[in-house]
């Protein structure tokens, strides 16, 4: 049997030379996730449910807005914002003495920093405030020769308790984040520093920390919003901060309650402030450390604001 080799497959009337058709673009279907949809929902069910609670509650809300910016508020508040940022000082500079110390080959330094530590980090500080407030029991006056003398009653005043109380106990807790930072730095950094002539301490604040300054500023940035809470502890030593002024404005006003829920307004919203500014400032010490900083919020918002209007399935 003979078979025709010029005979084609395809239709007789198909021209053979012709161009092939276009591909049909490719329609990208998201996949659905109902868990999400169904997660969102409860959520919102549960917040409207709390909200709810909340207005049919007998709470006088209107004397949160009456009293949010009173004087005596206004006064606490700027009273816990001092007091936060001593605190802190105290602590940081007291933690980064510390983290050497306890680096240190000294034995007894060593020694020293890893009592001190122990000792903060392992009493509350509520009772640290207490003793602090009521150390007039084990000395009686204060005697430092020619410079003061005084009675402890008189000079243990409640801002210098506090002061102590926060800023001590926060040193224990720095000097474990400094500790934690000026290890991450690698060796071979302070071998180099040493064989070029670099003192100890002119390696430790020309290389080592400020390598260590990634690693110690996010948890550095906890601690400061950390100690802003923790200062309305303070209240039980007679220190007047924006908790202590807002329950004496709850007492003569009959809104004991509604003065709480004005502080915590406060509170929430200084920690946002600090939040931002944390973001900003590990923001700027990321630089150098990774290929690409994180988007800023305005960024993010600019962003999601142009995927809007690409088509679905495609490029815009």
């Amino acid at each position: 049997m003979s078979v025709d080799i010029n005979k084609s497959d395809g239709p007789a009337d198909a021209p053979r030379d012709a161009a092939p058709a276009a591909p049909q673009a490719i329609k990208a279907v998201p996949v659905r996730h109902y868990g999400r949809y169904v997660s969102a929902a409860v959520a919102i069910g549960l917040l409207a449910a709390i909200v709810y609670a909340f207005a049919q509650g007998k709470i006088n809300w209107a004397a949160v807005p009456a009293y949010f910016f009173d004087d005596r508020i206004l006064r606490g508040v700027g009273q816990t914002m001092l007091l936060t940022v001593i605190s802190m000082l105290i602590g940081v500079v007291g933690g980064v003495l510390l983290a050497v110390m306890r680096l240190s080959k000294n034995p007894v330094t060593s020694s020293v920093a890893w009592f001190y530590i122990w000792f903060f980090r392992g009493t509350p500080v509520l009772v640290q405030l207490m003793v602090w407030f009521n150390l007039g029991l084990v000395f009686e006056y204060i005697n430092l020769g020619p410079i003061y003398k005084d009675y402890w009653s008189s000079f243990m005043t409640p801002f210098l308790t506090a002061l102590l109380g926060l800023g001590l106990n926060e040193a224990a807790y720095m000097a474990e984040i400094c500790r934690a930072g000026l290890l991450s730095v690698d060796e071979g950094q302070t071998e180099a520093s040493h064989a070029l002539g670099m003192s100890h301490a002119k390696t430790l604040r020309r290389v080592v920390i400020p390598q260590a300054m990634r690693v110690i500023v996010p948890p550095t940035g906890n601690e400061v919003i950390n100690m802003l809470k923790t200062t309305s502890l303070v209240a039980t030593v007679q220190f007047y901060e924006l908790l202590r002024y807002a329950q004496d404005i709850g007492q003569t006003s009959g809104s004991p309650v509604e003065m709480l829920f004005l502080a915590a307004a406060w509170y929430l919203l200084l920690t946002s402030v600090l939040s931002v500014g944390q973001y900003y400032l590990e923001r700027y010490y990321a630089r150098g450390s990774s290929r690409s900083l994180p988007q800023t919020p305005l960024q993010r918002v600019r962003a999601n604001l142009l995927s809007l209007g690409r088509p679905k399935g495609g490029m815009a």
